[in-house]
């Protein structure tokens, strides 16, 4: 299943709570286009939509649980990874930062579990630090999902190739590059610093926030 990811576009189908896309079937619909449009995979939030997806496209769903807005919100706890699991997705992410988890587990506790019930994990990171410790534990994949956004690492305009770099030097396994990747001159050059595969999710499946883009510069406001 990772190599099939390999030089290829894994694409993030998300909608805010509160926004007119939020409902599992319309998520399907834009994940069962994004498979259309060339995705190997597809990144996705929340058990409905885990399931709705899951039975909508073909290929492989890295599913999460977001709870909460601070701290670890992403798959916080075993509970929520187990039920990504059981909801369908192929692979599970969970953050990866050296923060204290909600349920008292450790990182490792926690893939530990997985790994004896078979589930694949994705370590969504912040630093390179987040990275060693996420690798030492075990996990499948490592990505730079959370640079920028657990106070280690300023949060660059773009994805964080610095980091990326550091992070395919240093493993032996697959590292995704997930963050801010808005075009796809910024995709081809995470491929090339070393990226396994590129996380794309606002600027192809966030309507709301690509308009605001569009909005502020006719505006005169970028």
């Amino acid at each position: 299943m990772l190599d099939s990811l390999k030089g290829r576009l894994v694409v993030s189908v998300q909608a805010y709570p509160g926004e007119p896309m939020r409902d599992p079937r319309t998520m399907a619909l834009i994940a069962a286009a994004a498979e259309q449009g060339g995705a190997a995979a597809i990144r996705c939030q929340g058990l409905a939509d885990i399931s709705a997806i899951k039975g909508k496209v073909d290929v492989p769903v890295i599913g999460l649980w977001k709870e909460g807005h601070e701290g670890v919100y992403i798959t916080p706890t075993l509970r929520h990874a187990r039920a990504c699991s059981l909801a369908g997705a192929d692979i599970v992410a969970l953050d990866a930062t050296r923060r204290p988890r909600p349920d008292g587990l450790t990182y490792a506790e926690t893939v530990a579990a997985l790994h004896s019930e078979g589930v694949v994990v994705m370590a969504d990171c912040g630093s390179i630090g987040d990275a060693r410790m996420a690798a030492e534990a075990g996990s499948d994949i490592l990505s730079t999902t959370l640079s920028g956004y657990t106070g280690e690492r300023e949060k660059s305009d773009g994805p964080d190739l610095e980091l990326l770099e550091q992070m395919v030097a240093e493993f032996d396994r697959p590292v995704l590059c997930e963050g801010r990747v808005h075009t796809p001159e910024q995709a081809r050059a995470a491929l090339d610093a070393g990226a396994w595969s590129v996380v794309v999710g606002t600027a192809i499946t966030h309507p709301t926030t690509i308009t605001s883009w569009f909005t502020r510069a006719i505006e005169g406001k970028e």
